[in-house]
């Protein structure tokens, strides 16, 4: 017997999740029937707010409900230092550390060739003119930070952006540095407990 089609769109909405796949889109579906009816609705007005009440910070790119989000709006933290992550949830794994005092860059991917994500797809180009600017300023940036994912991509992207940001600097002073042991290969930083993520930041290396 056909699944009947309310349940199957359900179905097919999660199986379109990352790491979901048909098993468990089915379980979830299924699950959600036995819900009641107002959590359903705060749960369906919950996804449908996510974008609306949502915006990328102009100046770092991250998930906020302001522009500037909160780290690049706080005058209390070090504006020329700033740490490249991949993901908004990578800014989330450095402020339990307590340890980052500067600011963030978030590229929203790594350079994937076997996905087609060159580095026009993620906001590489937005970092370079953000340092170009800067670097006119008093607030020139004195050290990036390039935290992207210890992983074939990760590494990649590292090392683009690093080339990028030679060529632009012309010889001006900018400490560019990579985390450091702490991370092992193939791991994302979402998942490293505060400790791990700490020794990566203390043990740094310039590129």
């Amino acid at each position: 017997m056909d699944i009947v089609k309310p349940i199957a769109d359900v179905i097919d909405s999660f199986s379109k999740l990352p790491g979901i796949g048909p098993k468990t889109a089915q379980r979830l579906a299924y699950y959600l029937l036995h819900v009641p009816q107002t959590e359903l609705d705060s749960f369906s007005e919950a996804l449908a707010n996510l974008k609306k009440r949502t915006v990328l910070c102009s100046i770092c790119k991250n998930v906020s409900e302001h522009d500037p989000c909160e780290y690049c709006a706080n005058g209390n933290r070090t504006k020329n230092v700033i740490m490249v992550v991949e993901q908004p949830l990578d800014i989330l794994a450095f402020e339990r550390t307590g340890k980052f005092d500067g600011v963030y860059h978030v590229l929203h991917g790594a350079i994937n060739p076997l996905e087609n994500i060159g580095p026009d797809e993620i906001f590489i180009e937005h970092l370079i003119s953000r340092v170009k600017t800067h670097s006119a300023k008093a607030t020139r940036v004195k050290e990036l930070i390039i935290a992207t994912n210890p992983t074939m991509e990760g590494e990649a992207t590292a090392m683009y952006l690093t080339k990028r940001l030679k060529e632009i600097m012309n010889g001006n002073p900018l400490k560019i540095t990579r985390l450091g042991m702490g991370i092992p290969t193939g791991a994302y930083l979402e998942f490293a407990d505060e400790t791990t993520l700490m020794q990566a930041m203390e043990g740094r290396r310039e590129l």
